[in-house]
């Protein structure tokens, strides 16, 4: 039997599935780890080379030295954003799917023996992120990006289907399953018909997707309980006249895909200008040292550690140092689940459209399966639960359902 890898290229984690001769699919580790963090940095040699490093070793080489490195997340949030075509690293231009493409080859560099001669799938969300998001010209990167990488030809699916793929693997009954796929960046919704066989029967009933997942509730952290320290809500003055000071500084600094564009010089000159006469410069300048330290990491994994552990209870401190600003902030559950009320709605809303597009009540759906880091948020498996029933409701394989799944797509393929 040839060879089938399943690919799934996350917003922030990304993982290699293999299916075995005897049937049986699994995650292919990088050291010990199933995940890689999709992320990549650069910095100078001590020749003044350019070198780079991917996943892990990306985020110890930035951590060893954030003023001289750059770390590039979130790559996969640009791909449906038509306005974004480069960006310049140690004064060299890189195209989208050439990051992509270095990061693909650092990810599949351990499993060239695997990818020898398979066939590989790739996922795609039902909906890719952003408010104009281009969602053909996101697929066509896609591609360009694994044919770059060593990787042309790939099959691209559906991230939601592949998960509810590696779902039904376990089924033993019909049933009518309503997958939800929680990533870094969009939250996707299948309704797949599973009949188990042999042969096994898969019917692609109806999908919906909407760019909501993990990153927007890290930003209502971010918004709720840091940015009002870094100037948020405030005023500066025009000529004697109180202006607000841009939220737009708040968005982009909110938003891991959206932060390094901050540094640019004409951003970091206005920040500068306003701080002349903000009601509280010191704010501002705590907002410029973030931006100009690139301590957005170490910020992103203060937040992720507070939102894991209002998971798992009802109070959680999100605790921050950077320099003289200090986070120590109790946050409440109640609190967060009312910050991310616009996300559930959302969520919500791309439900029913799931629903409306396989022409189904929710009384029709059998089993509800949850998988993504997200679905571990108690207030989005409440929705589920409510909606359908709590004896309904299961999750599981939160980081490798679809890797697992597309590749067994791929050998159903033939």
């Amino acid at each position: 039997m040839r060879p089938v890898i399943g690919i799934d290229f996350g917003t922030t984690n990304s993982v290699v599935a293999a299916l075995r001769p005897n049937g049986q699919v699994v995650a292919l580790h990088h050291s010990t780890e199933e995940v890689f963090r999709s992320v990549l940095c650069f910095w100078s040699g001590t020749k003044g080379e350019a070198r780079h490093a991917a996943g892990p070793a990306a985020i110890e080489a930035y951590l060893e030295d954030p003023l001289e490195s750059r770390l590039i997340m979130s790559m996969k949030s640009y791909l449906a954003q038509r306005s974004f075509r480069e960006t310049r690293i140690a004064g060299r231009a890189w195209g989208l799917e050439q990051l992509v493409a270095l990061f693909l080859r650092e990810l599949l560099a351990p499993f060239a023996a695997e990818l020898a001669g398979a066939r590989v799938v790739v996922g795609r969300p039902v909906r890719f992120v952003g408010d104009a998001a281009d969602h053909a010209l996101a697929e066509q990167r896609l591609v360009a990006a694994f044919a770059a990488a060593g990787l042309p030809g790939v099959r691209v699916e559906l991230e939601p289907a592949a998960a509810g793929h590696r779902f039904a693997a376990g089924l033993h009954e019909p049933a009518t399953v309503l997958v939800a796929d929680f990533g870094g960046g969009t939250s996707d919704f299948s309704l797949l018909r599973f009949e188990p066989g042999p042969p096994r029967r898969v019917t692609p009933l109806g999908h919906a997707g909407v760019g909501i997942a993990g990153d927007a509730f890290d930003y209502r952290i971010i918004d709720n309980v840091v940015s009002p320290l870094l100037g948020k809500g405030g005023d500066y003055s025009v000529m004697g006249k109180p202006l607000p000071i841009p939220p737009s500084w708040y968005a982009s600094f909110a938003r891991w895909h959206l932060l390094s564009l901050m540094r640019a010089p004409r951003t970091l000159r206005d920040i500068n200008e306003v701080a002349r006469t903000a009601e509280h410069p010191e704010r501002l300048h705590r907002l410029l040292q973030l931006i100009q330290d690139e301590a957005g990491y170490a910020l992103y994994r203060a937040i992720s550690a507070a939102k894991v552990a209002l998971s798992r209870q009802e109070e959680a401190t999100l605790d921050f140092r950077h320099g003289d600003f200090t986070v120590q902030a109790a946050i409440r559950r109640e609190d967060f689940n009312r910050w991310i009320t616009p996300e559930l709605t959302g969520i919500g809303r791309a439900v029913d459209a799931a629903l409306d597009n396989a022409g189904l009540p929710a009384s029709a759906v059998d089993r509800v399966f949850l998988t993504g880091g997200t679905s571990l948020v108690p207030a989005v498996r409440g929705l589920f639960e409510r909606r359908f029933g709590a004896d309904r409701v299961v999750a599981g394989g939160e980081f490798v359902s679809v890797a697992e799944g597309l590749a067994l797509m791929g050998a159903e393929a033939g």
